[in-house]
This record gives structure tokens, C-alpha cells and sequence, in this order.
């Protein structure tokens, strides 16, 4: 077993549940999460020092998803979050193998197809997701395994990403490739669109409009919510409902920056941000 993920995770109710993600995207997870659980603890570390990861390897994600998930569970986790779409497609198969009887691990691509496919009337869904995304079949095979008469119309986007992770205001920029994103899925039909990527959300209002209100949107915090509090119950792992549960943060990046990013995905206040050494750190977009 790889050194980076060599920690044990004890299985303990008290600890709380790690998540991590490229940057600050995955925040937009963690918002439904600290919203449907409030009882429970939170860590989480956003790679916001090697974002972009929509264009990488899947070898690379790997790389990355390993060391980050060491990371996290050398600080004490019951439950492991792969928040990121990119990460989860290439990396949660070994990660389960690799963690399962230590921590349970999820991911974002399941949840989210069944979501999807018990929203589609019509059979036909689209996704819009990152190239490395879009590249690793998650989704289709997903899908096919949840709905397997539906139809899945994807389209990778290497921009879009970026784009919100800047922070800032909804410009022509971001609507143009929006709409750029939506055409081939208004063309296909679709009446169900999985967002595949967690900075998504934050353009939601942008999407729903370019689709048309009779089509179902799907991301991937609504989808992750109810699966984590399932996996918690099911063994045992929840915290006190009466509890007010905490949430603290790492950053492989700068912490400043991370801290006034994360605030427009979280929509909840973030303290202090703990700065995390990371392999080959050469992020190619600010974060």
C-alpha cells in the first residue's frame, strides 16, 4: 500500500468526515453537507495549488487523490469524500480497494446518476464535465448501470471551471460558454443535465436558464448529502443530532485566497485555513 495512505482510520463516530476536491468547488458539496448534517464534523482540503485538474492524467489524478486522501486521513476520518468529479473518476475504484476496510469511501458520479436517472421522463440526460471527466466513462457506465435504457449526451468543458473558480461576477464571459456548453444537450433533447463538476452550482441559475425550466438540473452536494448520511447510519458512525457540529479547512494553496473563494461557494462563514504541503504544487490557474 502506498505510503500516502498508509494511516488508519479508526472507525469512530467522533471524528469527522473528510472531504476533499480540486480547490474550492468541492465547497459547493460540503454546503449540503454542513445544511443536511449539522451535527457532524467536517475536514476539508481543497488542492487549490495544482487546480486545474479537468485536463489531467488519469495518473496523475490518482497520484493526487492518494496523497490527498493520506493526508486527510493521518488527521483521523470516519468517512472519506471524493468531492471532486475529476478525482472520483479516475482515482475511487483503487482508493475503495485500497481504503475500504479502513474508512468507507464515496464519490460524486454514482449518487449523481441516480439522481439522474430516476429525474429523466424522456430517457435522455445530458452532462456537462470536465475533459478528464467525460474521457473516464464514469458517467455513462454509471448511468447505464442506474437507468440502462437511458441515454447519456456529454460534453466536456475545459474553461468553464476556471472561469468561476476566478471569482468573479457572472460576465458574458461565463453565459457564453454556458450557452456554448448547452447547445449540443437543447439539440439532443435532454430533459435531465447532471453538472459534473462541483463548481457548477454556482452558475446553476445561468444553466437553468439556458436549458428551460422543464429541464431537471443535478449536483453533485444534493446527491452526496443523503448518501453520506445513509452510509453513517447503516454503520453506526452518527454524531449526536442535538450536537452542533463544527467545519475547518486545509489549503494547498494560499490560505488567504482559498479563505475568499471559498466563502461565495460555501455561502457560510470560513475561518482560519491551515496551509498543506502537496507534491510538484505548480498550479496552472490562480486559485
Amino acid at each position: 500500500m502506498p505510503a500516502t495512505i498508509a494511516a488508519v482510520a479508526e472507525r469512530e463516530p467522533n471524528l469527522p468526515i473528510a472531504v476533499f476536491d480540486s480547490g474550492v468547488g468541492g465547497l459547493t458539496v460540503l454546503h449540503e453537507c454542513l445544511v443536511s448534517l449539522p451535527h457532524e464534523d467536517f475536514l476539508y482540503l481543497g488542492d487549490t495549488a495544482r487546480f486545474p485538474y479537468g485536463d489531467r492524467s488519469p495518473e496523475e489524478l490518482l497520484a493526487f487523490a492518494r496523497e490527498l486522501a493520506g493526508i486527510l486521513l493521518a488527521r483521523g476520518a470516519k468517512l472519506l469524500v471524493v468531492a471532486c468529479n475529476s478525482a472520483t473518476a479516475a482515482a475511487l475504484p483503487v482508493l475503495r480497494a485500497e481504503l475500504e476496510e479502513r474508512v468507507p469511501v464515496l464519490g460524486v458520479v454514482r449518487p449523481e446518476s441516480q439522481l439522474a436517472a430516476a429525474a429523466t421522463r424522456n430517457g435522455k440526460v445530458g452532462l456537462i464535465a470536465t475533459p478528464a471527466t467525460v474521457r473516464s466513462g464514469a458517467y455513462a457506465r454509471a448511468l447505464a448501470h442506474a437507468a440502462p435504457a437511458a441515454e447519456l449526451h456529454a460534453v466536456a468543458s475545459a474553461e468553464l471551471a476556471p472561469l468561476i473558480q476566478e471569482g468573479g461576477e457572472v460576465d458574458e464571459r461565463v453565459v457564453s460558454c454556458v450557452e456554448g456548453a448547452c447547445r449540443p444537450l437543447r439539440a439532443a433533447g435532454v430533459d435531465t443535465v447532471i453538472l459534473g463538476c462541483t463548481h457548477y452550482p454556482l452558475v446553476r441559475p445561468v444553466l437553468q436558464r439556458t436549458m428551460g425550466r422543464g429541464v431537471t438540473i443535478v449536483s453533485s452536494g444534493e446527491a452526496i448529502a443523503s448518501e453520506i448520511h445513509a452510509r453513517l447510519r447503516s454503520a453506526a458512525l452518527e454524531r449526536d443530532h442535538e450536537r452542533r457540529g463544527h467545519y475547518s479547512f486545509l489549503a494547498s494553496g494560499d490560505p488567504e485566497e482559498f479563505r475568499r473563494l471559498g466563502t461565495r461557494f460555501l455561502q457560510l462563514p470560513i475561518g482560519a485555513v491551515e496551509h498543506v504541503e502537496v507534491a510538484g504544487a505548480t498550479g496552472r490557474v490562480a486559485a
